[in-house]
């Protein structure tokens, strides 16, 4: 029978394990295996042997360049094009890629940010292979995922880290199950990340340079309407946006990208796409794939795809949800099973993770940090800035009983009657959801949903990675000598002492309440609202030595991630604030201007005829009000960012950021937004989020 085309085309882009099984020598595809399952470091001749069958590869499919993709510390990706082409001399040419060249590039590492690493006039960096993620073709490119390092080798980059945390939590999680009599050859950390998007009409788009600078809209007045009928979510798909869903399916699933759901989210023109989990690294490179095939292919259908966090007030924004879990050989370590009270390896996973989160909340908080997410984190469309774990019903008595010291026993999954005789019976769930709750288990995952739609998931991962490896450390390192006819009873006090000692992170409540951080502050949990009030937690010397003692990050290479990303945060106000005071000036106070005296006109008309125009006179006031408003507004807009733009610390130009520019900033866009309302449709020189929101 002839394969439908979702199967015959899925992964036709991507240099899969059954093409290296096809296209190299048996003994070069053993030992590539071992690279790639076992971390076995490659040889040359291997690496010989597979770039010429990855050139062969990528040449029938088409490409004709080949690129080092690789994660800066930018959070995007980045690729510079070199050809197969090789002249011979003679006026011909053989198209070769050697083993040298598929292991290693060189790109210039002082364009990159670094945090201070790398002076403008040290140069040189190094791209290095990642065997364990495939490489693909993507506009008729060879893209070999890469690790970015410097000359001294330093990670510049979101990619390096992350593979050493998960080193880590295997190394330890081995440990761990080792005292359970299972040696897996291997474990793996799995993600599955949701992604939120918008998508507007494009001409609305290019019509608006607040969204084409800064990727948000800094000006725009309440919509008519907004979500509160709640008829967007899971609605129908439009049919302009169901031909772009489908591309985007099509693509995506060339490459490889297991696309699984797609719906309307909450705001008005809000969507999700939701993939398949994915080892953790694969899943990153996967959803960068993904976000960028998002707005590429948008362009196709007449539309642009906004990832920013926070594209339009008064609406929801975008999040992007990191579910995590850990699995053993493929299976699953936070299975509770039937009776997870009698489970007691996945107990101590468990209690492994809240101790984790609990440890470590001020580094999982600072992970998710930026100047977009700030617009989201605290409001009633994402969980608040204070980090929580939700058990749900199941979960929690259990942890209640076993803190407690008395028994317990899990009830069988509770039928649902429906009342209708045609329609089934289902069983409900173990657990609710909790969308208020930051780190919510939700069946045999933990859902972390304070990551922001447009950040790289790896910075989240790479500290859950390496805080669960600490405490499988502990485990392993307090029982590894205990006789085995005590091991079940050493264990089971560990757990309970862990979740005693770490009790306070657990909340099952609703995380917007009013009372949830007057609780949260009892429990000594931190409530870090803004960036510049998180960034200095990365560089407490307990965090860093976290970090150093699990192979992870280095301390230069610790300071250097505080210093770039205190630096882009300031970067992106100060480009926000620019082009907040070019659109007052240029566009907003010539049309209220010119809306203005065509008023005054017409008022000046009519008195000369005896008609008094009180309205017209009362509102030709309002506007020359408002323009005095708004020149105010720029001057001192100016004047702040001018004064956080002079210091030299970087934790002081994000405070004063923090303090003094934004609210400068919301100033002037209030007294913008205050004449929007009242200024013709005619004058006004960008669209409105009633037509942009609402399109057809």
């Amino acid at each position: 029978m002839a394969k439908d085309k979702v199967t015959e085309e899925y992964g036709s882009l991507v240099f899969t394990d059954a093409d290296m099984q096809e296209r190299l020598p048996k003994p070069t595809y053993k030992e590539l295996r071992k690279v790639i399952d076992g971390g076995k470091t490659i040889d040359i001749s291997i690496a010989n042997e597979v770039a010429h069958a990855m050139k062969d590869w990528a040449l029938e499919h088409g490409a004709t360049h080949y690129t080092h993709w690789f994660q800066p510390l930018t959070g995007i990706t980045s690729e510079k094009h070199d050809s197969f082409m090789n002249p011979t001399g003679d006026g011909t040419i053989l198209m070769s890629f050697s083993g040298k060249e598929l292991v290693k590039g060189e790109p210039d590492a002082s364009s990159f940010p670094s945090g201070g690493l790398r002076a403008t006039f040290e140069a040189r960096g190094y791209t290095v292979w990642d065997p364990t993620s495939p490489a693909f073709i993507k506009d008729e490119v060879l893209c070999i995922p890469t690790a970015f390092i410097s000359y001294t080798g330093e990670a510049l980059d979101k990619k390096t880290p992350l593979l050493r945390s998960e080193v880590a939590v295997e190394t330890q999680a081995k440990r761990m199950l080792k005292l359970f009599g299972r040696e897996p050859k291997r474990v793996i950390t799995t993600v599955g990340p949701e992604q939120e998007y918008f998508l507007i009409k494009e001409e609305d788009y290019e019509a608006r340079p607040d969204l084409v600078l800064t990727g948000r809209t800094l000006f725009g007045c309440e919509p008519a309407k907004g979500q509160e009928l709640e008829e967007h979510y899971f609605g129908a798909i439009r049919p302009t946006v169901n031909n772009f869903m489908k591309e985007v399916d099509d693509e995506l699933w060339k490459l490889a990208v297991p696309a699984k759901t797609k719906h309307n989210e909450v705001a008005p023109s809000q969507h999700e796409l939701a993939p398949i989990f994915e080892q953790a690294s694969l899943a990153i490179d996967d959803n960068l794939l993904a976000m960028e095939k998002l707005k590429l292919l948008a362009t196709h259908h007449g539309l642009a795809c906004l990832e920013h966090e926070k594209p339009f007030e008064y609406v929801n924004g975008s999040g992007k949800h990191d579910n995590w879990s850990i699995a053993a050989d493929g299976k699953n370590l936070l299975e509770p099973g039937s009776n997870p009270e009698d489970n007691l390896q996945f107990l101590v996973v468990l209690a492994s993770l809240i101790a984790a989160v609990d440890e470590h909340a001020d580094l999982l908080r600072l992970t998710v940090a930026s100047a977009g997410n700030d617009h989201r984190l605290g409001a009633n469309e994402a969980p608040p800035a204070i980090v929580s774990v939700f058990l749900g019903d199941e979960l929690e008595p259990v942890v209640e009983a076993l803190m407690a010291g008395s028994p317990f026993k899990s009830g069988s999954a509770e039928q649902i009657d429906l009342g209708v005789p045609t329609l089934p019976n289902i069983f409900r769930d173990n657990t609710d959801r909790n969308r208020t709750s930051p780190f919510a288990f939700t069946g045999n995952k933990f859902e972390f949903r304070m990551c922001g739609s447009q950040q790289n998931l790896s910075d989240p991962n790479v500290v859950l990675n390496t805080a669960v490896a600490e405490q499988f450390d502990k485990f392993a390192t307090e029982l590894e000598h205990v006789p085995a006819d005590n091991f079940v009873e050493s264990a089971l006090n560990w757990v309970r002492k862990t979740l005693k000692a770490h009790k306070r992170i657990i909340f099952n409540g609703n995380g917007y309440s009013d009372e949830w951080p007057i609780e949260a502050e009892k429990r000594g949990l931190p409530n870090m609202k803004t960036t510049p009030d998180a960034l200095p937690v990365l560089i407490k010397p307990e965090n860093i030595q976290l970090f150093q003692k699990y192979g992870v990050l280095t301390e230069p290479e610790v300071r250097a991630r505080y210093i770039a990303k205190a630096e882009q945060y300031a970067k992106l106000l100060n480009i926000e604030v620019k082009t907040m005071l070019y659109m007052a000036r240029d566009m907003y106070m010539p049309a209220i201007i010119s809306f203005a005296s065509d008023l005054a006109t017409g008022v000046a008309t009519k008195a000369e005829i005896g008609i008094d125009a009180k309205a017209e006179k009362a509102l030709v006031a309002k506007l020359t009000a408002g323009v005095d408003a708004i020149a105010a507004g720029i001057d001192d807009l100016e004047a702040k960012n001018a004064a956080a733009q002079a210091k030299e610390d970087p934790q002081a130009v994000d405070d004063e950021y923090r303090d003094t520019v934004i609210p400068a900033m919301e100033t002037l866009r209030a007294a913008v937004d205050s004449m929007e309302v009242i200024v013709s449709t005619d004058y006004w020189p960008v669209p409105n989020y009633n037509s942009m929101l609402f399109w057809v």
